[in-house]
């Protein structure tokens, strides 16, 4: 006898792999936000050890819990699973932080960060997207994750930070196996594997740049980590460390992500592609709607610090809550025709999350990456097409491809 959609909601896990080997599973996010908005499910069957945790899936809720800080705190966990990424690593990021200290070490990298101070940076990113594309030139096919989207988000941060070029291919693997926690070829050894083979030799090279950084400092991203201080005290190696990690994994994921997922939409939407090609001034108001159908990162979770209520269910001190953006994102109460890609939508989102304390700092760096290398994918190849069956990276928290084979002219 088949269940109930009421029984298979109350026994459902939204973070089930089984939900997400083709990312995130919208058709499950749709009956909820239809049926049971705030959603809890009892576990995480792939991390057994973790508790349960409550699923925010409108935008006025995730809105609600985003700006409340007080209530739903960042100093637990970002992840649902706390078995996933050493928690005093997320903790010592300030992204992992609550007010006053976030405040004041965010605040160490908002004047880079500007749209004003984004701005200066796009003849040097354009440079960068466009050697990588030239070195395309004679091929008929290549992997748009690794061959385009890698090396030019690698190179950009990679920049920011001060980093040789030729390092940028090994910290992106590292940090790539840090964000693929849960994917079988990105992280076989889960946690373990990091905690004893990954963090330690990163943090070795880390500190390396560090003493060079203390030595000869510059203008660069790390040199104000190894030189700023908060409340009067510098911060320490492993805080560094940890500012370091959070720039490199935000730098190399979030826009890779949403790039691939955008040239994918295209290819799959050839009317929309030929709008750009036609006007290329529409390709900001495109980044826009793929940011909204395609954000980085599914979740980040708060934790309620006293007994509260949202959506009519109560919500116990100490519980987990999850922000799922793919489904926020896609809200029908927000959006008509909410799966359909439309580059002139040009919609409000929380791909950078719902505003609050929490809101990406480099939203403007995302934003101008993203528009140069559509600008420079739907010029170049205005006929590229899939070449292969794409596949996923395995991950409640991580939304991306992992490859997306590509012909380059069609």
């Amino acid at each position: 006898m088949s269940s109930t959609p009421a029984e298979r909601i109350e026994t459902l896990q939204v973070a089930d792999e089984a939900l997400w080997t083709e990312g995130p599973p919208h058709e499950v996010f749709r009956e909820l936000r239809s049926q049971c908005p705030v959603h809890w499910s009892a576990g995480i069957a792939q991390s057994p050890d973790d508790a349960g945790f409550w699923s925010v899936t409108k935008a006025d809720d995730v809105y609600t819990v985003s700006r409340d800080w007080e209530t739903y705190s960042s100093a637990s966990n970002i992840l649902i699973a706390d078995h996933a990424v050493p928690v005093d690593l997320i903790q010592r990021m300030f992204i992992g932080m609550d007010p006053p200290k976030h405040d004041r070490v965010k605040g160490l990298f908002q004047r880079a960060f500007t749209p004003k101070a984004i701005a200066q940076h796009e003849a040097a990113i354009r440079e960068i997207t466009c050697g990588v594309m030239d070195g395309l030139q004679g091929r008929e096919t290549c992997d748009l994750v690794t061959d385009v989207a890698q090396p030019v988000v690698a190179r950009v941060i990679g920049s920011f930070m001060g980093l040789d070029p030729a390092d940028d291919k090994p910290w992106a693997e590292s940090i790539n196996t840090l964000m693929g926690f849960g994917d079988p070829d990105l992280n076989p050894k889960g946690l373990e594997q990091l905690m004893t083979e990954d963090l330690p030799p990163m943090y070795e090279k880390c500190m390396a740049l560090v003493a060079d950084r203390r030595a000869n400092p510059g203008e660069d991203m790390l040199s104000v980590l190894v030189h700023a201080e908060v409340d009067g005290d510098m911060l320490t190696d492993d805080e560094i460390f940890s500012g370091f990690v959070l720039l490199m994994a935000a730098g190399n994921d979030s826009t890779k992500a949403t790039y691939t997922s955008t040239i994918r939409a295209l290819m799959e939407n050839p009317d929309q592609r030929q709008l750009l090609i036609d006007d290329l001034s529409l390709v900001p108001g495109a980044v826009e709607e793929a940011l909204r159908m395609f954000p980085a990162f599914a979740h980040f979770r708060r934790t309620a610090t006293k007994d509260t209520e949202l959506g009519g269910c109560p919500i116990k001190k100490g519980d987990k809550v999850a922000l799922w953006y793919p489904s926020s994102n896609r809200d029908e109460d927000r959006y008509e025709d909410p799966d359909r890609f439309d580059v002139l939508r040009n919609p409000e989102h929380q791909a950078f999350g719902a505003g609050g304390r929490h809101f990406c700092l480099g939203t403007a760096l995302a934003r101008l990456e993203l528009k140069i290398l559509v600008e420079e994918t739907v010029k170049r190849f205005p006929n590229m097409a899939e070449a292969g069956e794409p596949t996923w990276v395995l991950s409640q928290f991580s939304s991306q491809l992992k490859s997306l084979p590509v012909s380059l002219n069609g």
